[in-house]
């Protein structure tokens, strides 16, 4: 800060709590003035991509997609776009943006869980094929559910194991011989090229399933989510939608439709930005 002495001399003086003031000042200036170097387009199909009800993108799922889109233009980088976002910048504030799952490791109680009975042929004699990924038509499954009573309406969700292509089925409960007859009509609606394998968890839900015919059927080892990661993690993506301790009879049908759909609209950064819709559509056509 420059002051004048009382004999007329100028003096530089730096008072800490006025420099950083005008330090924020500059830098905040300095974000607007490159805001204006980046395509106008990009932020305003942005604000309306995150503030959708049906939101098909995050932030970095939409930097990607438009970039591959529009490779002429010039357009920021994730990380600056959250920057961009926390200084308020833009039309779209934190809430705006898809909430990040937390995930609380439960404290050991000194319980020792008792063995858990597989309730069919094991994950350990599924094929090399269907473990890397390589084969398409390996799917894994389980349940979303609302009220935690087996008389409660479930959702019945199945992914793609190469192409992480999500199909979610509303059910009336989520009791055993329910499970199996929407198994069942899920296998019996598609060619055998496209379901050659089911990977499920040991839940209770799933015991009748080693009947279903026409495809093969896999158990996952007790308590390991893990192995059948696509299917837990496009689960907790759908809670966006469908929040946990809602009952699924507080959504319709095309509420759930129109979610499946974001789901599986939403370009991946393992699949260069493509979305799960136009991998399946690949494997469909090869």
């Amino acid at each position: 800060m420059t002051q004048m002495s009382s004999y007329g001399v100028y003096t530089q003086r730096y008072f800490a709590d006025s420099g950083q003031i005008q330090y924020e000042q500059r830098r905040l200036n300095c974000h607007r003035k490159s805001l204006l170097e980046y395509s106008p387009a990009f932020f305003n199909q942005l604000t309306t991509a995150l503030k959708a009800k049906f939101r098909v993108h995050s932030v970095d799922s939409f930097v990607g997609a438009y970039k591959r889109h529009h490779p002429a233009e010039y357009c920021p980088a994730t990380p600056t776009v959250y920057r961009y976002i926390d200084r308020g910048l833009l039309a779209v504030a934190n809430i705006d943006l898809p909430q990040q799952v937390k995930r609380h490791q439960k404290h050991r109680t000194g319980r020792v869980r008792q063995n858990k009975k597989i309730l069919g042929t094991s994950i350990e004699q599924r094929p090399v094929a269907a473990n890397d990924r390589s084969e398409f038509g390996h799917w894994e499954g389980d349940l979303v559910k609302g009220k935690r009573t087996s008389d409660q309406p479930a959702l019945l969700t199945l992914t793609e194991r190469m192409t992480r292509y999500e199909v979610v089925i509303r059910i009336p409960n989520y009791q055993a011989e329910t499970c199996k007859a929407a198994v069942q009509q899920f296998v019996n609606k598609l060619d055998a090229e496209v379901v050659k394998s089911l990977t499920f968890d040991n839940g209770a839900e799933f015991s009748a399933l080693s009947e279903v015919t026409g495809t093969n059927l896999y158990f996952a080892h007790p308590y390991t989510p893990s192995e059948r990661g696509s299917n837990e993690q496009l689960n907790g993506l759908l809670r966006e939608f469908i929040p946990k301790g809602q009952s699924i009879t507080s959504f319709s049908d095309d509420h759930i439709k129109q979610a499946t759909a974001a789901l599986n609209q939403r370009p991946r950064k393992l699949f260069g930005y493509k979305s799960a819709n136009e991998f399946m559509a690949e494997q469909l056509l090869a």
